[in-house]
């Protein structure tokens, strides 16, 4: 907004008096229909409702997904999950051009300090409130566990190796985690040359040239509806599947400071947070990718694709439409959360690994699998937002379920306990998985390991082909 926009976020203003914050305030700019401003760095926090506890109550803060263009926190209410005995915390966060943007009169007008990531940087000076000022909530600041979905799961492993988020959080939730994701080559991080370059022809397009102040004035000037035109995540995630991308979209940007190296990298190096870790996916989740053809589709696993026809179509009777679904689903989050959740193993890192596959009773004759993002309301503990009225016991008792294993997560860095099915660290020597189903969790072999062992090998004969 003016002159803060596409800066680092600033020290809040002091107030006098008794300032309301019983409402969510406005989200951050984006093509959704919902009150937003660019005055929207806010933060909430829930704590239990019961006298104030003797001792300081586990953190937990979560991160919200959308492809980095959009969602806010009035999308999660955090006051059930906190009741089962945690301050839970939510933050917005700048996206699209207003928060992932690297013109390079920014790059001048900042030398030396984070540059591209600024709704990054949001989500850290949230951090450092919570290690300021949880206390006065009844929080522990020492007992932080971050956690997210899509995007806010990406955020989580952004954090996880980026430096300057070091001893902020003491454990790490990641759902469904993309932009970025485990798998470097996926839906890669966009070095801070490439940003310049795409914020250049993209600020060209509006009529403004140059790379010096008086073009960064201009933008400055622009109304923030012009700059979020056309960056809904439908646009944005087509982009990513092969699609034309969005002008002047970057996501995650590898900027030498809040971001030195992609997740793969920092993970295979040993660079990352060393904490204890929940990592998973849905058995329907985010399919990124397209193919014109059957034929085209396993010709992208190349010398595998007689291996992948056998595997995804033994018997050549699945629709294309089909097909995509499971294979890039495969290839964009579910093979690589087995893959973060193998190098954390590696690392010596406590580490639980899942797949949600449980849909709601009344949506059973209409979907085949969890879809992407559907696991977030149990495990904040609302089943009732994804079908309303309709919610039955089961979906409640899967909520009950998996609120579980996240809070005493948050609480212990161990989901178990409270008489709920043991769940397994995980090894990557051994075939075991938690899979939330329909029939409750079942604990045993995962019945996709030879298509996400076909993926494993697939990127092992493309990183030994560079």
């Amino acid at each position: 907004m003016g002159a803060l926009r596409w800066r680092n976020p600033q020290p809040v203003t002091h107030w006098s008096g008794v300032k309301n914050t019983t409402a969510f305030g406005p989200a951050c700019p984006q093509t959704d229909h919902v009150p937003q401003s660019e005055d929207c760095l806010t933060l909430n926090v829930w704590r239990p409702v019961t006298a104030r506890p003797s001792a300081p109550l586990p953190v937990m803060v979560w991160i919200y997904g959308g492809a980095l263009v959009h969602g806010s926190t009035a999308m999660y209410p955090g006051d059930v999950l906190a009741r089962q005995g945690v301050v839970m915390v939510s933050m917005n966060y700048r996206m699209g051009r207003l928060g992932f943007f690297a013109h390079p009169a920014l790059v001048k007008e900042s030398p030396g300090q984070p540059v591209g990531n600024y709704g990054y940087m949001d989500q850290l000076a949230a951090l450092k409130w919570v290690q300021h000022n949880i206390h006065a909530f009844g929080g522990d600041p020492s007992q932080v566990t971050i956690f997210g979905e899509s995007a806010g799961g990406g955020s989580v492993m952004a954090h996880m190796v980026s430096p300057l988020s070091r001893g902020l959080f003491q454990r790490a939730i990641l759902q469904s985690p993309g932009i970025p994701t485990a798998r470097a080559d996926v839906l890669p991080l966009t070095p801070l040359r490439n940003a310049e370059r795409r914020a250049v022809d993209y600020v060209h397009s509006l009529g403004i040239d140059g790379t010096d102040d008086r073009a960064l004035a201009k933008l400055r000037a622009l109304p923030a509806g012009k700059l979020v035109e056309g960056t809904d995540s439908t646009a944005v995630l087509a982009g990513l599947s092969g699609g034309k991308q969005v002008p002047g979209i970057s996501g995650s940007i590898l900027d030498g400071r809040f971001l030195t190296e992609t997740p793969d990298a920092a993970f295979a190096a040993g660079h990352q947070a060393k904490v204890p870790v929940i990592v998973g996916a849905n058995d329907r989740d985010l399919a990124i990718g397209q193919a014109a053809s059957k034929a085209a589709l396993f010709a992208q696993f190349g010398a595998l694709a007689p291996e992948a026809r056998k595997l995804y179509d033994p018997h050549g009777d699945q629709s294309l439409a089909e097909l995509e679904q499971q294979v890039f689903a495969d290839r964009t989050l579910v093979e690589p959360s087995r893959h973060l959740a193998d190098q954390a193993a590696k690392a010596r890192q406590p580490v639980w690994w899942y797949r949600f596959s449980y849909v709601a009773e009344s949506e059973r004759a209409k979907q085949k699998g969890t879809l992407h993002g559907f696991e977030i309301p149990y495990a904040l503990d609302l089943p009732s937002a994804l079908v309303g009225d309709k919610v039955t016991t089961a979906d409640k008792s899967m909520a009950t379920l998996a609120s579980g294993y996240w809070v005493s997560f948050g609480r212990s860095g161990d989901p178990n306990g409270s008489g709920r099915p043991a769940w397994p660290r995980h090894d990557p020597a051994v075939n075991r998985m938690i899979n939330f189903t329909d029939r409750g969790t079942v604990i045993g072999p995962d019945p996709l390991k030879a298509r996400l062992d076909l993926w494993q090998r697939f990127w092992a004969n493309h990183d030994a082909g560079r």
